[in-house]
């Protein structure tokens, strides 16, 4: 899958969950949602390093898992950030970490 593919079908989730939830999910709600994720991902990591309360801690595999889907969480709403903000996240990712212009 390329990335436009998989930014239209993130872009589809994000509005179905909108449609859904009854939530207009504008510029103001990607910017938000992903300041949600990037906590919920550092909840991961904590727990996946033990360095949370020891009722929250799992399996290796289960907080491995837990990481995953908070990660996929935050890129998938830094996608439907840069689209709300009409930027080729693609083209701007090239330019800063692949190759990056000096």
């Amino acid at each position: 899958m390329d990335f436009k593919e998989l930014q239209n079908k993130v872009m589809k989730n994000a509005f179905d969950y909108g449609k859904k939830y009854n939530i207009k999910i504008d510029e103001d709600f990607a910017l938000f949602k992903l300041y949600e994720e990037v906590g919920e991902l550092a909840q991961a990591v904590l727990i996946h390093r033990k360095k949370s309360r020891p009722e929250k801690h799992v399996s290796f595999d289960k907080s491995k898992q837990n990481l995953a889907e908070e990660l996929a969480d935050v890129v998938g709403m830094a996608i439907v950030n840069a689209k709300l903000l009409d930027i080729d996240l693609e083209e701007a990712i090239n330019k800063k970490w692949i190759n990056k212009e000096k």
